[in-house]
């Protein structure tokens, strides 16, 4: 991981959310450490998406806690700032690709014009996107599009990366792209943590496995202990394909 302190790990402390009677995340402890992908997993509903926008900070817990482990030392804003999330339809601005980028990295006020330049190249040499540094963003492809986001969550470096269905809907080509991408985004010392419905995609992917079904936490395992045998029935039923209870 990143020789700096990192602010992981991500503790989940009893952490859950409801909108109104409707309980939707349901006292979900856990602890997420930095040395693995970590995908999330479960039927649709089960409140995947809702635990990532929870741990980024988006929306705030109904009861229960977020914390990061470099909170204390590092301060609130930092610890925001070493994280970054892509989601399933990502929001691009109506500039280049390569400008969608080097904005971003402006944001951050930290870096001069060139290295914000080199580092915007860099990343979209690291999707496979260079050839189109400078076509207007709109026009790039669907799967192109989810790359370029990637890319521009990648410039900046995080320890974590969230990334909600980053393949959804996505061809082949463009999932193994994606794929590819966030293989070496891991390498160069980034957090992934991802939720995915393509159980393939988790097979291929996942250091370990968080299983949700109805808001609740099931299982949090190895992903090669998961999919060759899951610790319940919900989980086995999901793996078979079945409708989960």
């Amino acid at each position: 991981m990143h020789a700096r302190a990192t602010i992981l790990p991500l503790t989940l402390d009893r952490v859950t959310y409801a909108h109104g009677s409707t309980v939707l995340i349901d006292g979900i402890s856990t602890v997420i450490g930095a040395s693995s992908r970590t995908i999330i997993l479960g039927p649709n509903g089960a409140g995947k998406s809702l635990l990532l926008r929870l741990c980024h900070g988006l929306i705030a817990p109904t009861a229960g806690a977020v914390r990061w482990a470099g909170a204390d030392t590092l301060g609130r804003s930092d610890v925001a700032r070493r994280q970054a999330m892509v989601f399933q339809r990502p929001v691009l601005l109506r500039r280049s690709a390569l400008a969608n980028i080097t904005y971003a990295l402006s944001l951050q006020g930290r870096l001069g014009r060139a290295e914000r330049l080199a580092r915007a190249h860099e990343a979209l040499a690291g999707v496979g996107l260079a050839h189109v540094a400078q076509r207007p963003a709109h026009v790039l492809s669907g799967g192109e599009q989810q790359r370029l986001a990637i890319a521009r969550a990648a410039a900046l470096k995080p320890d974590v990366l969230f990334l909600d269905e980053p393949t959804a809907s996505l061809d082949p080509g463009a999932c193994r792209a994606i794929e590819d991408a966030i293989r070496a985004i891991d390498a160069a010392g980034t957090k992934i943590i991802m939720t995915t419905h393509d159980l393939g995609q988790a097979r291929r992917l996942a250091d370990e496995v968080l299983f949700l079904c109805h808001g609740r936490l099931l299982e949090h395992t190895p992903a090669d202990e998961f999919f060759e045998s899951p610790r319940t029935p919900q989980a086995a039923a999901f793996l078979r394909g079945d409708i989960v209870g």
